[in-house]
């Protein structure tokens, strides 16, 4: 476990209370040590989780030559330039059998998708194509339509025996799994799913079906965080909601901090009176950084707190109160941290380039997210405009947006018809 001194040598020169946020993220790499607890699972249910070890190929795949359509297999050594080929069906290669018959020189066989080549013969005259004789004995196999091993699949030409298929720290998507499925493979090792405790702070905020008060706002944060960490993949500890109390923010710190990897908290991370979560994570915990160079979402309280109960100490991330800060900071910061717990060795989705649709005003200093729609024009080229009113508060911009536009820390204002950097949702959210 690194300790905070040995993670500050790499950040030597910035200051902790607003670093820019590619030098945040590096502070978030270094801290960040992945899970190394394995699971057994079913293969059904590996959607989203991360491979423990590399996945070697048991067989070839395809572990034969096969058809790739339906169609009539010959021996493609009978191709001439301009010239078409007479050929006598001599039988049928249904898929999930051998055909076991002989086909010559001037013979064919009528072969169906994912069947075996028969011995001998090398490419494949699509159905389309074929012109047969009346009583369907007789082919002729059109000039210049086929090369030599046209629409044939080769034998481990998708993996070869003891190839790896998947290396270890791969997410397990759909394709993943089909080709886990391929190798005739029922479970797979995984890495532990990381469990994630979340809270809401503030007097202020109502639980969902209480009755409204004046001067309350009911709770966003905490099932938009929910939300978030299960599309990820992580198991959730929901804490519900916490006053502005000390005795009650530390018992709630305490407890997580027994059970989870990592603690996720929004609001009581500013400097006012009430915001005792900055002050809760220093005296239980270590503090790394506790704002960012960033809008929405300066303040962000991030670090780690021990428990006797655990191996390992609980990361912490200190979330802002308002509801667009929250989902933006997750995304950049806590997103990023927690694919990294979880032991995924795939990168960060890339940032997309498209053309603002209107002036976007900014100083350099600061990195900026703002909510925006991306679509094409009529060219076909991608282009971005902002959803609206940008408050840090105003949430239902979030939900009219497909992607944030990111204005980078030494960027100034984008005039209209300049290209920036956008983090889309999709995939992500």
């Amino acid at each position: 476990m690194k300790s905070l001194a040995e993670i500050a040598d790499a950040l030597q020169g910035y200051d902790p209370q607003s670093l820019p946020v590619e030098q945040a993220l590096a502070f978030l790499r270094a801290l960040v040590e992945p899970i190394v607890d394995t699971e057994d699972i079913a293969l059904a249910d590996g959607l989203d989780r991360i491979l423990a070890g590399d996945l070697i190929s048991p067989l070839n795949v395809p572990p034969h030559d096969n058809s790739a359509m339906d169609g009539y297999a010959f021996d493609g050594a009978q191709i001439q330039a301009g010239k078409d080929i007479s050929l006598r069906v001599v039988g049928t290669a249904w898929a999930g059998r051998a055909w076991r018959g002989q086909a010559g020189p001037g013979q064919c066989v009528r072969i169906m998708t994912g069947a075996i080549m028969p011995a001998g013969l090398d490419t494949v005259l699509p159905q389309e194509l074929a012109q047969l004789s009346p009583d369907g004995q007789q082919l002729t196999v059109p000039a210049d339509r086929l090369a030599a091993g046209d629409n044939r699949r080769l034998q481990g030409e998708d993996l070869h025996l003891g190839e790896t298929a998947l290396r270890s720290g791969t997410r397990m998507g759909p394709a993943q799994l089909g080709l886990a499925a391929s190798l005739g493979l029922e479970r797979l090792q995984v890495l532990r799913r990381p469990l994630v405790a979340c809270f809401s702070t503030g007097d202020e905020i109502l639980s969902a079906g209480q009755a409204p008060r004046e001067g309350a706002v009911y709770d966003s944060n905490r099932y938009s965080l929910i939300g978030l960490l299960q599309r990820l993949g992580c198991s959730v500890l929901d804490l519900g909601l916490v006053p502005d109390d000390p005795a009650r923010l530390q018992a709630t710190f305490e407890h997580a901090a027994s059970q989870a990897d990592a603690i996720i908290s929004s609001g009581g991370v500013s400097v006012g009176e009430a915001d005792h979560t900055r002050a809760m994570l220093q005296r239980l915990g270590e503090m790394v950084f506790w704002r960012v160079a960033m809008r929405p979402g300066r303040p962000l309280a991030t670090g780690r707190i021990a428990h006797l109960a655990r191996s390992r100490p609980a990361l912490v991330f200190g979330l802002p109160g308002n509801p667009v800060a929250v989902m933006v900071t997750f995304l950049a910061f806590v997103r990023p941290a927690l694919l990294q717990l979880m032991g995924c060795s795939a990168p960060p989705n890339p940032l997309l380039q498209a053309r603002s649709l209107e002036t976007l005003r900014k100083k350099p200093g600061r990195t900026e997210y703002q909510r925006g729609w991306v679509s094409r024009n009529a060219q076909g080229q991608l282009q971005v405009r902002t959803t609206g009113n940008q408050g840090s508060g105003v949430l239902s911009s979030m939900t009219q947006a497909n992607g944030l536009i990111v204005l980078h820390h030494q960027q100034a204002t984008v005039q209209a018809g300049e290209l920036v950097d956008v983090m889309m949702f999709d995939g992500v959210i």
